[in-house]
């Protein structure tokens, strides 16, 4: 599982980084990779027009806020129960 944190660095970026590395801590997740894009070009191919967001697999499912630590479990669960 890749989760990708869209955003330039921000006070909020930071935040939405720390709460999804308590998200993977807390489920358990072991072989998630977490990446910081501050790439603007990068994030903009997604589609975001305001930072943070937060990308799972490839598909961004948070923008413009930082979720709240059920928010991002309920994300990734709901991620890797598509993935079966």
């Amino acid at each position: 599982m890749k989760l990708e944190i869209l955003g330039s660095g921000c006070a909020n970026c930071q935040k939405l980084m720390a709460v999804t590395e308590a998200a993977v801590r807390d489920l358990g997740i072991e072989d998630a990779e977490l990446v910081k894009v501050e790439d603007f070009p990068k994030i903009m191919a997604y589609g975001v027009m305001s930072t943070p967001a937060l990308v799972i697999d490839g598909k961004v499912v948070v923008s413009g806020k930082v979720p709240s630590l059920a928010e991002v479990g309920s994300c990734i669960a709901t991620s890797l129960a598509a993935q079966g």
